[in-house]
C-alpha cells in the first residue's frame, strides 16, 4: 500500500508541477490539489459527507457560524480537521487560528494545515485537547521525504489508528525539530554549538580568544563537509567526475544545492544534453513504482542524446526503463530478463503506470 501512495505522491507532484503557476484562489487550490490529496493519499470519498464534510461548522462560545475547510470522518467521528490556503502561501502558526478553536469543540485529535502541497500535521501532545503550536508531521509534496511515506500512511482511511499515530507523533516532532535545529547550527554555528565542538577536538581552556577562533573554523568545517556531501553525490549521479573544487567554499546547504545545480547544467550544456521537465516527471513515476521493490536511493537516472535511462545502482547494465521523449511520438522502452528492450508508445505520463508489473518485475532481473 505504501508503494501505491508514493506513486500517487509522485503523480499529485506532476499536477502541481503543471498547474502551480495557473492557480490563483484558495477555492481553486482546493479543487486542484487538496481534494485529490484527500482522495488519493489519504484514501476518503470526498464525495461522500460521511467522511469528508467541507465547510464544516460548528459553534463555538460567542463565535457562531464560523467554518473549517475540511473535516474527516472515521467511524462516525471527526477524527481529521483542515484548514487550506493558497498554493505557494507560507504556512505560519498565525494562520491556524480557526483550527485551535475548533479543536477541542470537535474532539478530532488530528489538524492539518496546508497550502496545497505543504501539508503541516499537529496533535495535542503539549496539553489534552490543546493543539500544538508546532506540527509534528511535516511533507511536501513537490519534494517528498521518502522516508516519511510510512508515517502519512498511518494517515489513510485504511491504515487510521489514532493511538499508533499520537503515539508516532511525540518521535516525530522531535526528530523534525533536531534537524532543523541541525540545519541553523549548520549555516550559523551558536556559542554553545562551538564550545561543544571544540571540546571533542582541543584539550585546552576554552577562552575568548579560542572561542573566536574556532568558531570560524566551525563555520569552515560545516561548509567544507556540505559541500564534500555534494560531491558526492554529484559523482555518483555523474559516473565519478568531480565537479566542485575541493577549495571553493559552499556557505549554506542553499548554496551546496545551488552549486549541485550549477555543476549539472555544465555537464548538460557541454555534452548537448537537455533535461526536459516531462522527462523528470516521468523519472518520478517509475522511481515511485520501483520503490515498492527497492530502496528509492538505488534507482538513478542518466540523461543521454537520444533517451533518459532508469537505471538501478546507477549501473547502465542494470536498465529498468528508458523513455523515448524525443520525437512526436513518446516511448516508454522496458525490458525482459534477458535486457531485450521493448518500446511502448505513450501520449500522457499517467500510462506510465500500465506498465507498473513490469517496471517492478525488471528491478528483481539483476538481484
Amino acid at each position: 500500500m505504501s508503494a501505491d501512495i508514493a506513486e500517487r505522491l509522485a503523480s499529485l507532484a506532476t499536477k502541481i508541477a503543471q498547474q502551480k503557476a495557473t492557480i490563483e484562489t484558495e477555492e481553486a487550490t482546493k479543487n486542484a490539489f487538496v481534494m485529490p490529496f484527500i482522495s488519493l493519499v489519504l484514501g476518503y470519498d470526498v464525495f461522500n459527507p460521511n467522511e469528508v464534510v467541507p465547510e464544516f461548522t460548528a459553534d463555538i462560545g460567542t463565535k457562531k457560524g464560523e467554518k473549517i475547510d475540511y473535516a474527516i470522518v472515521k467511524d462516525g467521528q471527526v477524527q481529521i480537521l483542515m484548514e487550506c490556503k493558497h498554493i505557494g502561501a507560507p504556512l505560519n502558526i498565525k494562520h491556524a487560528s480557526q483550527l485551535f478553536r475548533y479543536f477541542a469543540v470537535a474532539n478530532a485529535r488530528i489538524a492539518v494545515l496546508t497550502n496545497g502541497d505543504e501539508y503541516q500535521f499537529f496533535t495535542d501532545l503539549d496539553a489534552p485537547n490543546k493543539m500544538d503550536e508546532k506540527p509534528f508531521l511535516v511533507v511536501q509534496v513537490s519534494d517528498m521525504d521518502s522516508a516519511l511515506i510510512p508515517e502519512l500512511r498511518k494517515l489513510t482511511k485504511d491504515a487510521f489508528d489514532l493511538d499508533s499515530i499520537i503515539n508516532a507523533a511525540e518521535e516525530l516532532k522531535y526528530v523534525g525539530e533536531l534537524k532543523r535545529v541541525l540545519a541553523s547550527q549548520f549555516s550559523s554555528p551558536d556559542a554553545d554549538w562551538v564550545k561543544f565542538l571544540t571540546a571533542r577536538v582541543y584539550e585546552g581552556a576554552f577562552t575568548q580568544k579560542i572561542r573566536g577562533q574556532f568558531t570560524r573554523l566551525v563555520e569552515k568545517a560545516a561548509k567544507q563537509f556540505l559541500n564534500d556531501r555534494v560531491n558526492d553525490r554529484l559523482k555518483a549521479a555523474l559516473g565519478g567526475q568531480a565537479m566542485i573544487g575541493d577549495d571553493e567554499s559552499v556557505s549554506s546547504p542553499e548554496a551546496s544545492e545551488t552549486a549541485a545545480e550549477q555543476a549539472i547544467e555544465k555537464v548538460e550544456k557541454r555534452e548537448g544534453i537537455e533535461t526536459t521537465l516531462e522527462e523528470l516527471e516521468a523519472f518520478h513515476i517509475v522511481r515511485a513504482i520501483a520503490c515498492s521493490e527497492v530502496l528509492p536511493s538505488r534507482i538513478a537516472q542518466r540523461d543521454t542524446k537520444t533517451y533518459f535511462g532508469v537505471l538501478l545502482d546507477d549501473n547502465n547494465r542494470r536498465p529498468i526503463a528508458r523513455l523515448w521523449f524525443n520525437t512526436s511520438q513518446k516511448y516508454i522502452g522496458l525490458f525482459d530478463a534477458d535486457k531485450k528492450e521493448t518500446r511502448h508508445p505513450i501520449d500522457s505520463l499517467d500510462e506510465i503506470y500500465q506498465f507498473a508489473d513490469q517496471i517492478r518485475k525488471a528491478v528483481h532481473f539483476y538481484d
